[in-house]
C-alpha cells in the first residue's frame, strides 16, 4: 500500500495535499484497490460548497459504486476533466493524475483533524483486522 508521507488521509480513505492554500483530493492508493477496475467517476460541480464528511462525487468500479466523502468544508474550484474520458487513472496514479478536484478550504483546522501517512496506515490495519 503507497502512503505518501506529504498527505493527510481521512477515515473514508481519502487523501488531501495542500497546494497554495488550496485542498487537492483523491481516493487512497489503499481505496482504490479495494474497488477494483474504475469504469466512471462522477465529479463534483465547481462551486459546489461542501461539508466535511459529506458526499460530493461517485466512483464507480466493475465490484460497485462508492461514494466519495468531502475530508474537508469548503468550495470545489475544479475537477479533473481527464477522469471523464479516462476514469482508471484513478487505479493507475491515485495520488497524481487520478486527483479528483480542488476545494478552497472554508475550515483550515479540519485539516488537523485528518490523519498524517503513520497514522492512516495503522488505522487501515486495524479495519482490516476487525473484517
Amino acid at each position: 500500500m503507497d502512503t505518501p508521507e506529504e498527505l493527510r488521509y481521512s477515515s473514508d480513505h481519502e487523501w488531501v495535499r495542500i497546494e497554495h492554500s488550496l485542498a487537492h483530493i483523491g481516493i487512497t492508493d489503499f481505496a482504490q484497490d479495494a474497488l477494483g477496475d474504475v469504469v466512471y467517476v462522477e465529479l463534483p460541480e465547481v462551486g459546489l460548497v461542501v461539508a466535511a464528511n459529506s458526499a460530493f462525487a461517485e466512483i464507480e468500479s466493475t465490484k460497485s459504486v462508492s461514494d466519495v466523502f468531502a475530508p474537508i468544508s469548503g468550495e470545489v474550484t475544479e475537477v479533473n476533466g481527464a477522469l471523464e474520458d479516462r476514469p482508471e487513472l484513478v487505479n493507475e496514479d491515485p495520488y497524481g493524475e487520478g486527483w479528483i478536484c480542488v476545494i478552497k478550504p472554508s475550515a483550515e483546522s479540519e485539516l488537523d483533524q485528518l490523519m498524517d501517512a503513520n497514522s492512516y496506515e495503522t488505522f487501515v490495519l486495524a479495519e482490516n483486522k476487525e473484517e
